[in-house]
């Protein structure tokens, strides 16, 4: 096999588990925002995994806050401004990353703290926590797709 075919068939290859990539992250829209793609533009040669550092940060940083919101919520039923301030922090982790589904429902249950509803922090809450594990799952397949799409598709950012 010649070398030009070598290149046509590797070239495609990773074309085509690049676009898988895009794929991963289409189906993440609207779990992420365009503060998602500024992280991505922080990213550069000198740091080539700077967004998947990023990501694993928050979901270490975000695990930890729901643990903390989850003992709150059972330790001390009622204590709205408590839940408050562990829920704003986590608002605040979504945020950085562009986590737009998770912040939207931190802000619901914020919501419901407010008007001192038990119920209406308890569903949120559940709900904070399936927009995690459905967001660690798309991003997990994003960046697989992108590792082994090698250089050339880490260094190209779908548009969202």
């Amino acid at each position: 096999m010649s070398l030009e075919r070598i290149v046509s068939r590797v070239t495609s290859n990773q074309s085509r588990k690049l676009a898988e990539g895009h794929k991963a992250i289409a189906n993440a829209i609207g779990y992420l925002d365009e503060q998602f793609c500024q992280v991505e533009d922080l990213q550069d040669e000198a740091s080539p995994n700077f967004v998947e550092e990023v990501v694993t940060l928050f979901f270490k940083d975000s695990g930890r806050l729901m643990s903390n919101i989850e003992q709150a919520l059972e330790k001390y039923p009622r204590d709205f401004n408590r839940w408050d301030t562990y829920m704003q922090q986590l608002k605040g982790s979504c945020s950085s990353i562009g986590a737009s589904r998770m912040k939207n429902e931190c802000m619901s249950f914020r919501d419901s703290c407010g008007q001192g509803n038990v119920e209406g922090c308890m569903r949120s809450f559940q709900k904070v926590k399936r927009e995690h594990a459905v967001l660690r799952q798309k991003l997990e397949s994003y960046f697989q797709l992108l590792r082994q799409a090698g250089p050339a598709g880490a260094a190209t950012r779908p548009v969202m």
